[in-house]
């Protein structure tokens, strides 16, 4: 495993950039590597996205930090958000991945999670881990946490599209095993 590489996945809304995350994490859980962090998963109706939850890659705790159901101060689009929902798990993830886990995985850098200011925190506390990471990023966000990623030379992007997302997976882990593609 490359000792502090950092892999950026990125691409538009609904590109496959949390199944491409899901297949890496399969894929890397054949080793005896320990990976935490927190993953996101999108609530839906069947027609359209209502929701999004949170979950602890170790604990599996999981909990709904954004739905259209929530009422609260902070609106994302029809999306009400529930900063202490995604403190209690996704932070909280974050922070015992830095301290405890060999792979640091965080999806998503997006435009609810940057609303929490202990999610941003932890993000830069874990860019400065020095253990390899897998984060997934908004791909138009403005955002300075997401403008700072993607300037580092140490964070290596790879956008998902339709004609790679099958592949990405692959080139992910040869990556994370320190063969430069």
């Amino acid at each position: 495993m490359a000792q502090n590489i950092k892999i950026g996945i990125t691409g538009l809304p609904g590109s496959g950039k949390t199944q491409v995350l899901k297949t890496v994490i399969e894929m890397l859980g054949d080793s005896d590597r320990l990976i935490g962090g927190m993953i996101n998963e999108p609530i839906d109706d069947g027609r359209r996205k209502t929701g999004c939850s949170v979950r602890n890659l170790v604990t599996n705790e999981t909990e709904v930090f954004a739905s259209t159901e929530m009422e609260s101060r902070i609106m994302v689009g029809k999306l009400g958000v529930d900063i202490e929902a995604l403190e209690k798990v996704g932070v909280k993830a974050i922070k015992s991945a830095c301290l405890e886990c060999d792979i640091i995985v965080i999806d998503e850098v997006g435009k609810l999670e940057v609303e929490c200011p202990a999610f941003i925190e932890a993000v830069k506390e874990a860019l400065e881990a020095g253990k390899p990471m897998i984060i997934t990023l908004h791909k138009k966000s403005r955002n300075p946490l997401l403008q700072d990623i993607r300037r580092r030379d140490d964070v290596r992007i790879l956008e998902v599209t339709p004609t790679n997302r099958n592949l990405l997976p692959y080139k992910i882990i040869h990556l994370m095993n320190g063969e430069d593609l």
